[in-house]
């Protein structure tokens, strides 16, 4: 007989990833002794094509990680897979059933176990893990499984999840113990696999295991390496590190390494083997500071993938035995990780490719003019994993007038980009030759015809809101094919607040059509600006379009200032909640007075910020910029450039910009590491204090993704009258 459950079933909590620290997995302490019935060798040869499961050689990596795991440790284990709840148990487990072994093994439990899966505590129990994917932790209590035994055992049972390397339920593995810290661990485990199936780039994986790995082995070192061209990068985590919550949503600070054979994870990693120091020096010859020479025990388990070779490498600065149970479940968090790293490195291939075809077909740079101010920022998608029909540009006429444009091609993919390519292509080109509204639109819209009868395909659908700004006057004509209209933010005048409305732009037809198309005319006042956006910004699935416009008009009118950078990121934050379109904005503002400008290229070495710092400092003191206001830009900069050395590790540009109003700096880099999905603001910092420094420091600022690399940007107004 077995004991499991009653009335105590509660679901097994835990924080993240950070369950009770445990030193060693347990054996069991009371019941039969461990005899080995050899249930390894009985499901490895079982006929499993007779059952649910199919062939043994076609179960998910995670599935048979976890039947590995079972079956090499002393605790009583039972995993049911499948919608049937095929049984297989290990050795230990087998004695607790006693002689429904082995006639259980690879059945379904209900055949299995008879009578007892419909008794209250085992049967209901499984299925309604199954059911929720919460785990519960039974006290201890009985069930017996054979009707009429003539004793019963009573074990404290642990039920929970296991998970396919995609995140999907698989089965219930329930451990029967009298200690409930093998039941932490493979919960743990179990989170381990929902935390990762939700994990899109390497830097997330890398988060993720070492958070995992810390927190469940109470660990005092821990590596994780992935390869990187012919040597090797990695992420090291050690006890008593000081980490707060921004620190874990920055990218991980990788270092490089050679591949020395003499390291474990580099060894590890070439060979494919895992190795367990129980006590010794592992890291001597390799080790870089102190700390690596303290570590006494290490475990070393390989990451091997078709196109990743890495190592995740856990240690204490104390003798260690792994035991069997343990180096089990290393090795199956480690397959994990592995296949999370794998999928990560396709993403971000994918990603990269995606990216570069849809920003290369972008501006790199947008037109200066003395009064007037231009800033554009596009955002991919949700899934960030495709290239998409969303375009903006600005650019000089023959006239010196400035044509500006905003568009949307529907799609998210390689040829929604390519038509977006050439319409953006012929509107410039036509521009230059006429460039009246209604001119261009009229020939874009035979061009967007002749694309969807050329490919066969009538559903080509391309919006456009394009204007004229005439810089010796302000006055702006527009016209709309099917686009949003603009939002103009009216600067206060007086001591009056800022207002903002939608531009009234006379409506006409998609592109593709054969429509016609009139213009609308406005004037830009000092201090106006025109926001050109698209319909990413403001739609929400399941809410009405006007609740997104009346959001963003809004959010215009409370900016602090009239900015075209701080518009744009104002606008892709305006509207609550996701969207799985792209987006893209363009704002320009009618400035105040003409603005004064420097820029300064900072080279990825450790002296870089302390320049950064000298130049700023003279720079704003020789255009007499409120001491306050040098004291705080040049803290915060400094802490932008020292992000942009640290992550993208590249040269970085800093750009500062001043006028009557507001000091604005950004600094740039043109490195490809890092977040790739839609630009936030918590990426931001350098170890965590640049957050806080230029959310408290600055009244703006924000992130913009450019052609290579993103940039960083803040804005301080300035008080009182303008610098002399």
């Amino acid at each position: 007989m077995v004991g499991t459950v009653g009335s105590g079933a509660a679901g097994f909590g835990l924080d993240g990833l950070h369950p009770a620290p445990l030193s060693a997995v347990p054996v069991q302490t009371s019941g039969a002794p461990h005899t080995g019935l050899g249930c390894a060798a009985l499901v490895h040869a079982f006929d499993w094509s007779a059952t649910s499961l199919g062939p043994i050689i076609r179960w998910d990596p995670a599935v048979r990680a976890a039947v590995e795991l079972v079956l090499a440790s002393p605790v009583p284990m039972l995993l049911t897979v499948g919608d049937d709840f095929t049984v297989i148990y290990n050795d230990a487990y087998a004695e607790v059933l006693d002689t429904l072994h082995p006639s259980a093994l690879g059945r379904p439990a209900a055949r299995a176990f008879g009578d007892a899966w419909e008794q209250p505590g085992l049967g209901d129990v499984i299925q309604q893990v199954h059911r929720s994917s919460r785990a519960i932790l039974e006290p201890e209590s009985q069930v017996p499984f054979a009707p009429g035994h003539p004793e019963a055992a009573f074990y404290t049972r642990g039920h929970s999840v296991i998970r396919t390397s995609r995140g999907e339920v698989a089965g219930v593995l329930t451990v029967a113990a009298e200690t409930t810290h093998v039941v932490h661990r493979l919960q743990s485990l179990g989170e381990l696999t929902a935390r990762l199936a939700a994990t899109l780039t390497i830097d997330d994986v890398t988060r993720v295991v070492l958070a995992y790995a810390m927190a469940s082995f109470d660990l005092d070192h821990c590596v994780l390496a992935v390869d990187d061209g012919l040597a090797y990068r990695y992420v090291r985590r050690i006890r008593g590190e000081m980490l707060d919550e921004a620190d874990e949503r920055l990218p991980p600070v990788w270092r490089r390494v050679g591949a020395d054979p003499a390291a474990p994870a580099v060894a590890a990693a070439e060979t494919g083997l895992a190795t367990f120091v129980s006590d010794g020096e592992p890291l001597r010859e390799v080790a870089s500071d102190r700390h690596e020479t303290l570590v006494r025990s290490l475990a070393a388990l390989p990451l091997r993938t078709p196109s990743v070779r890495g190592a995740l490498t856990v240690g204490f600065r104390r003798a260690h035995v792994w035991l069997p149970a343990e180096r089990a479940l290393l090795k199956a968090a480690a397959e994990l990780v592995a296949q999370a790293a794998e999928r990560a490195r396709q993403f971000e291939a994918q990603h990269g490719t995606a990216q570069l075809l849809q920003r290369s077909m972008l501006p790199e740079h947008l037109p200066e003019l003395d009064t007037f101010r231009i800033a554009a920022r596009y955002d991919v998608g949700v899934d960030g994993n495709a290239a998409g029909g969303d375009f903006y540009d600005a650019f000089h006429l023959a006239d010196g007038r400035l044509a500006m444009v905003l568009g949307d091609v529907a799609g998210h993919d390689v040829r929604a980009a390519a038509v977006m390519g050439q319409v953006r292509a012929a509107l410039r080109a036509m521009a230059l030759t006429d460039p009246a509204p209604p001119s261009v639109l009229a020939g874009l819209d035979r061009l967007v015809g002749s694309l969807g009868a050329e490919s066969r395909n009538e559903e080509i659908f391309v919006t456009v809101v394009y204007g004229v700004l005439d810089p010796s006057d302000g006055t702006v004509t527009l016209a709309s094919a099917g686009h949003p209209p603009p939002v103009l933010r009216r600067a206060g005048h007086g001591g009056e607040p800022a207002t903002a409305e939608l531009v009234k732009v006379p409506p006409g037809a998609p592109l593709g059509l054969g429509g016609r198309w009139q213009t609308g005319t406005l004037r830009l006042e000092r201090g106006d600006t025109i926001l050109m956006f698209s319909d990413g910004v403001v739609e929400r699935r399941g809410r009405a379009l006007n609740e997104g416009l009346d959001a963003l008009v809004a959010a215009a009118a409370a900016s602090p200032s009239g900015d075209p950078r701080n518009m744009c990121s104002l606008a892709t934050a305006a509207v609550a909640g996701t969207t799985d379109d792209d987006v893209a904005v363009l704002a320009v503002e009618h400035a105040m007075a003409m603005s004064r400008s420097a820029t300064m290229q900072v080279a990825a070495e450790p002296t870089g910020p302390s320049r950064v710092r000298q130049w700023m400092s003279a720079r704003l003191r020789e255009w007499n910029v409120p001491e306050p206001v040098i004291g705080s830009a040049i803290l915060c900069t400094s802490e932008l450039t020292t992000n942009a050395l640290l992550h993208a590790g590249t040269p970085a540009q800093v750009h500062i910009d001043l006028n009557g109003e507001r000091l604005l700096v950004s600094v740039a880099d043109t490195g490809t590491r890092g977040s790739v999905i839609r630009a936030r603001a918590d990426a931001l910092a350098s170890r965590g204090r640049g957050l806080g420094l230029i959310e408290d420091l600055s009244d703006s600022w924000g992130t913009d993704p450019t052609v290579r690399g993103s940039t960083v940007w803040f804005e301080m107004l300035l008080a009182g009258k303008p610098p002399a």
